[in-house]
């Protein structure tokens, strides 16, 4: 998915952000939204809180490769 974004135009991936977006705060939560600091850096925080989501295992991790798998296929 990474390599993906990476190769999405500007306008497309702007688009998909809130999607992502979306997704990093549900993953984040209860500590809080996560920050925007631009789609640059959107894989980044996404590769953190799916690592951090997946150590935790349980409720964290519940339903995260299906929503992984949404957001790769709306990313094509």
């Amino acid at each position: 998915m990474v390599r993906r974004w990476q190769q999405l135009p500007l306008d497309h991936a702007l688009s998909c952000a809130p999607t992502v977006r979306s997704l990093l705060d549900d993953l984040a939560a209860p500590a809080g939204p996560v920050p925007d600091l631009g789609p640059a850096v959107l894989m980044d925080q996404l590769t953190v809180l799916v690592y951090d989501a997946c150590a935790a295992g349980g409720g964290a991790s519940h339903g995260l490769a299906a929503r992984l798998g949404e957001l790769r296929r709306e990313l094509a």
